[in-house]
């Protein structure tokens, strides 16, 4: 998966189609992650105390990590991602103006 969190990255379809916002969350073993401000599902909350009334709150929801694609952080542009060999360690690098990410 080549997401991690704290990402930028832009929605490719659906119903939130060219937002950007930021990976809140990444779940590997699903294949899907939680974007920022992005696929917001309302749930509603029952009272806890007496007295007290219920809720509805917007949460964001995971999607598929195929339906969002990287925003290079130097050029701007969605990309996609290139590993290479820094070393000992490997590096995300932008296929469109080659920076390490």
């Amino acid at each position: 998966m080549n997401i991690k969190k704290g990402d930028k990255v832009k929605v490719l379809t659906g119903k939130d189609r060219g937002k950007t916002g930021s990976v809140v969350k990444v779940f590997p073993k699903t294949l899907k992650v939680v974007v920022d401000g992005i696929n917001e599902v309302t749930r509603h909350l029952r009272p806890r105390r007496q007295g007290e009334k219920g809720q509805k709150v917007k949460m964001p929801a995971p999607l598929w990590a195929s339906k969002v694609m990287l925003v290079c952080p130097k050029c701007g542009k969605t990309t996609r991602v290139a590993y290479i060999n820094q070393g000992k360690e490997k590096a995300r690098q932008c296929k469109k103006c080659k920076e390490t990410i």
